[in-house]
């Protein structure tokens, strides 16, 4: 897989800071397909807005941060990168926003949508590079499969039937059958309805702009 220099210069100050980063999700995903991608998302155990003001510095460049999210967006070179804080997720109740707290990057994996995306790339010096496949998503991307981390999956978010469907036909994939029958049986149980309709809204908008 081959990786752009800047993230190479990411690693580099990463291990200046005695910080572990990565690139994940869709980035991966797409670098293993030979799909080219602008955007980054980049998973740091530390405090990504402390480390995305680093990077800017270095680049000379101006962060957008968002502060109510903890997070921090860098433009570089026609990149688009945006720093999060590794975190795990708790949902008090089906279909509500969860609540947020720092995590490894193992934990912060293990609370993503789908196998496919569940996938990150070590960026330190130590093991730049390597893969860090802890569900199968290699092995899901060679299959054209898409299939959830876990059972709750699609009660805990149900947002995520509509990313299935928008996965599905941007890349000529599958829904794995327990998947496709999860995603059944959390439809006919109302968790759609159970979304605002601004998040409802959004997933639809985005699967428009695919489609049309």
């Amino acid at each position: 897989m081959k990786l752009p220099d800047l993230l190479k210069e990411i690693g580099v100050v990463a291990d200046k800071e005695n910080i572990n980063a990565f690139v994940v999700g869709g980035f991966v995903r797409d670098a293993l397909l030979g799909i080219s991608d602008k955007d980054i998302d980049m998973v740091v155990e530390a405090n990504a807005i402390s480390f995305a003001k680093i990077m800017a510095k270095k680049w000379g460049v101006a962060p957008v941060l968002h502060e109510g999210f903890k997070t921090a967006t860098i433009e570089k070179s026609g990149y688009r990168i945006d720093f999060v804080t590794a975190r795990k997720e708790r949902y008090k109740k089906p279909a509500a926003l969860p609540e947020i707290t720092p995590a490894t990057m193992k934990e912060d994996l293990l609370r993503r949508d789908f196998t496919i995306n569940a996938m990150a790339v070590s960026l330190n010096k130590k093991d730049f590079g390597r893969l860090v496949d802890l569900c199968g998503g290699r092995k899901d991307l060679k299959a054209k499969k898409i299939r959830i981390l876990h059972d709750k999956s699609f009660i805990d978010d149900p947002t995520r039937i509509f990313r299935a469907i928008r996965f599905q036909k941007r890349l000529g994939f599958i829904i794995e059958p327990r998947t496709r029958k999860l995603m059944t049986d959390a439809i006919n149980a109302g968790m759609i309805e159970k979304l605002k309709k601004q998040r409802v809204k959004k997933e639809l908008d985005l699967f428009l702009e695919e489609t049309v």
